[in-house]
């Protein structure tokens, strides 16, 4: 019993020097480097990160609002079920979301479009027309 302790309390121990040596680096590399240091510590330091920061709770329930869509009983919903088979719902979601962030409607809706072919393995006039449908149902 008192071994198990003592394992237990030497393993802490050793996590806690991993952290503080970890600590103890970032201050070195913020010392040598400067503000700069940043940059060795996170991958997409000049992206858009704080302007989109949030964006992904908006994108969930883009994302849950689409998948509530696909499985009603819209008759434009209902059609992209039938055509879709036994494909799963949820790839559809994922790729129909990603089609929703463009911001041209043009482009959207082409967008839509490709990714209704491709799931549904059709190829029909009257696509464009289900996938501007399904836009208007979506937004």
């Amino acid at each position: 019993m008192i071994n198990q302790q003592e394992m237990n309390s030497i393993t802490q121990v050793d996590e806690f020097a991993e952290i503080l040596a970890a600590a103890r680096r970032m201050q070195q590399d913020w010392l040598e480097h400067g503000l700069n240091f940043v940059h060795l510590y996170v991958e997409d330091v000049e992206g858009d990160w704080l302007e989109t920061w949030g964006d992904d709770e908006i994108s969930n329930s883009l994302f849950d609002s689409i998948k509530e869509f696909l499985v009603s009983n819209d008759d434009v919903a209902l059609k992209i079920r039938y055509c879709l088979g036994d494909k799963p719902l949820f790839d559809l979601a994922v790729n129909l979301e990603e089609c929703l962030r463009i911001s041209r409607e043009d482009e959207k809706a082409s967008a839509v479009r490709d990714i209704l072919a491709a799931y549904l393995d059709i190829y029909d006039p009257n696509l464009l027309d289900l996938a501007n449908n399904l836009l208007d149902k979506l937004l």
